[in-house]
């Protein structure tokens, strides 16, 4: 069995921008160009095939991050289109975690909004290649100019264009090739299919020829043979500049800026022809580095992070050891559940058994699936560079590895931000309880962003995740695609709980019966650090006094208990605990008893820390019209917002402010109404911060 595509002419890459970018309608026309499908979706009428959910297509907006294969000049493309509403921003995050480049999408009239800033920075964490593509020149108020200042300035990046639009909204008609120095009109009569090249058009023949001069700069800025090509007055060949503007890609140097519009059936070609030529295979990116486990002498039966370890590679070569990362969970119609992963290294086939590192089980492997939307075709195998979806995955979750048996390797997992909105949930009926409770267990295996829990006294579910429109799609779904009876209570703001001193607490657990003694004794001490940074753990006790195999089951102790809270009940963040001391006893001592005591002297101490309520803080960004901005922004500061920003455009205000969580719910109703139903936002997370003392008050009470 021999892979179809040599793994040179593979390219891994997902589409990402902020909402109403036209990120699905590129991926239609991308599959439409590329004979994936006869006929062109639209988002409007909900026939995008990329937006597969009864939700998707309700609302006219990406959910869920959808997996395609299509091919383009005898290479294959794994595309990922990813939604733009922060609310998904897991799917966004996920996806950009296993993808090798990507194509950052934006609104020639919105230029580089919210959600675009976040998605640019996920890319930036990942270091992912990407290329620009500026959408809707054909709307009125496109400027390509301004949205270049605006990567220029927001992203501290250079952007470089290798194309210009001809004309600009209702004018725009085609592009200018500055590779080829061409006109490219594309034809309306068959939806963009063909199109013609022409001479440059006079009126911007001296804009080109700069913008021309401009990109063979930055392109032999990056390569001495160019350079000194270019120093001497040479000629520069298509194949030289293209090759130099790859190379210069892959190092981050500079962004190739290409432009069109989606809707109207233009420049979506020599997008796909850029991707071939500027972003990268899956082996010229750097390898996948993973840990493999040293055991220690002595160690505790439980796994722990300070756990020794080496770090290892593996390269994309077929020949190597298998590794893959699930990055998605998904339910599907046919199969209990479908788990997306990319294969770094080796071969997978079909009936294989591989082992899932993080749970330390082996894993049958009964189908592979490659993916289209919803839809899928069965595979005999995967190979290194593949994107694809395993069945037969019992205990895999997002971020586990899977690994050859006998080369186990733990790639570094996904790290997603913690839910900040809630609400309670509960089944109409007793005779509902077990299916709620087992869909809900389906949607935490789906979605890392939501949680439930259960309020200790109440009894009461709480789920808990990134949004009202979050929430608000996951209750749909459990009622309507899983068939849940539930009711669904008021929305509640996820705060939590931190510490502004530093306490000491000693615990012991020491109990003595007829059949045995229990005996564990802990002293610690607990000091707050900066704002969101977790939990941090230190062991400073005398080995005398604690035996060194007993501190893995403290510290995991002691991260459960940050989950529990004190006071409030809320969970904690944003302390370190250190461990000073302690006693032992010869036979009674066990990890049980340390992992109690520790609890214990954990709460103390925290008690005597002066706890503080922290408040989710989100970033809100809104556009409102310029005769509505005085009322808007009087109305943000009574909702204690702190604004940082207005900035106004064409007859339009856009405020950016910080704002508590907890004053924005029903805000979409709110604004509608102060600004005649013209006025937008949209919310993501920042941080949390110290509540005031009324909030506190009521968190307590």
């Amino acid at each position: 069995m021999a892979r179809e595509y040599p793994i040179e002419r593979v390219r891994n890459i997902g589409i990402a921008a902020h909402i109403d970018a036209g990120k699905t309608t590129t991926t239609e026309r991308i599959l439409f160009y590329t004979g994936k499908k006869h006929k062109i979706g639209t988002v409007d009428d909900g026939t995008a095939e990329m937006d597969w959910m009864v939700q998707e297509r309700e609302r006219g907006v990406t959910i869920t991050a959808a997996a395609t294969t299509c091919f383009w000049r005898d290479h294959a493309f794994h595309l990922i289109d990813t939604p733009g509403h922060v609310d998904f921003t897991v799917e966004v995050e996920r996806s950009l975690r296993v993808l090798d480049g990507a194509i950052a999408l934006f609104c020639a009239v919105g230029g580089v909004e919210p959600q675009s800033e976040t998605v640019w920075n996920q890319a930036e964490k990942y270091q992912i290649p990407r290329i620009a593509f500026v959408n809707k020149m054909d709307r009125v108020g496109a400027n390509f100019g301004r949205v270049l200042e605006m990567m220029t300035d927001r992203f501290d990046t250079n952007p470089v264009p290798l194309q210009l639009p001809i004309g600009e909204g209702r004018e725009f008609s085609g592009i200018v090739d500055l590779i080829a120095m061409k006109a490219i009109y594309w034809n309306e009569s068959d939806q963009g299919k063909t199109f013609q090249e022409a001479d440059i058009p006079p009126e911007i023949q001296d804009k080109a020829n700069t913008a021309r001069e401009s990109l063979l700069e930055n392109v032999a800025s990056e390569d001495d043979d160019l350079l000194e090509k270019y120093l001497e007055g040479n000629d520069i060949s298509v194949e030289e500049l293209v090759t130099g503007i790859r190379g210069a890609t892959l190092k981050g140097s500079f962004i190739p800026v290409l432009c069109g519009s989606s809707l109207k059936n233009q420049g979506v070609q020599p997008l796909l022809d850029a991707v071939i030529d500027f972003l990268p295979s899956p082996v010229d990116v750097p390898p996948i580095e993973g840990e493999i486990s040293i055991p220690a002498k002595g160690k505790s039966s439980k796994r722990s992070k300070s756990e020794a370890s080496e770090s290892v590679v593996r390269h994309a070569d077929d020949t190597e050891p298998f590794s893959a990362l699930a990055f998605k969970v998904a339910s599907h119609d046919t199969v209990d559940k479908l788990v997306y992963c990319r294969v770094y290294s080796g071969t997978l086939k079909r009936g294989e058994v591989v082992y899932n590192v993080a749970t330390e089980k082996r894993e049958r492997v009964n189908r592979i699936l490659q993916m289209h939307a919803n839809k899928e075709a069965s595979c005999d195998a995967a190979y290194a560079g593949d994107i694809v979806a395993l069945v037969g995955m019992r205990t895999t979750k997002t971020g586990h590895t899977l690994s050859d048996i006998q080369h186990p390797l733990l790639l570094e997992s996904i790290e997603f931000p913690p839910p900040v909105i809630s609400v309670a949930i509960e089944p109409e009926r007793a005779s509902d309880t077990d299916a709620l409770e087992e869909t809900l267990e389906k949607l935490m295996d789906e979605d890392p962003t939501f949680t439930v829990d259960i309020d200790k006294e109440t009894g009461q579910r709480i789920i808990s995740g990134m949004g009202e429109l979050h929430l608000e799609i996951l209750t749909d779904r459990m009622i309507r695609e899983f068939g849940v009876n539930a009711r669904v209570h008021q929305l509640q703001v996820a705060y939590r709980e931190t510490i502004s001193t530093s306490a000491e607490g000693r615990g012991t657990h020491i109990h003595k019966t007829d059949e045995e003694g229990i005996y564990g004794d802990v002293a610690l001490r607990v000091e707050p650090l900066e704002r969101d940074k977790g939990f941090e753990f230190e062991d400073r006790s005398d080995e005398t006094k604690i035996p060194r195999q007993f501190i893995p089951s403290i510290e995991t102790a002691l991260e459960g208990a940050m989950g529990n809270g004190t006071l409030m009940g809320y969970a904690l963040q944003d302390i370190k605990v250190t461990v000073t001391g302690g006693s032992t006893h010869p036979t009674d001592s066990s990890e049980n008893a340390y992992e109690a005591a520790a609890v214990v002297a954990f709460e103390k101490a925290v008690r005597n820390a002066n706890p503080l309520l922290l408040e989710p803080i989100m970033n809100i960004h809104i556009t409102v019209p310029d005769e509505h901005v005085g009322k808007v922004i009087g109305d943000l500061n009574a909702r204690r917002a702190q604004i940082n920003e207005t900035d106004s455009q064409d007859m339009t205000n856009i405020i950016n402010a910080i704002i508590p969580l907890a004053e924005t719910f029903q805000y979409t109703t709110q604004l509608r109404s102060m600004t005649q139903g013209r006025g937008a936002f949209t919310l993501e997370f920042s941080h949390y911060d110290v509540a005031p003392s009324s909030v506190s008050r009521s968190g307590m009470s």
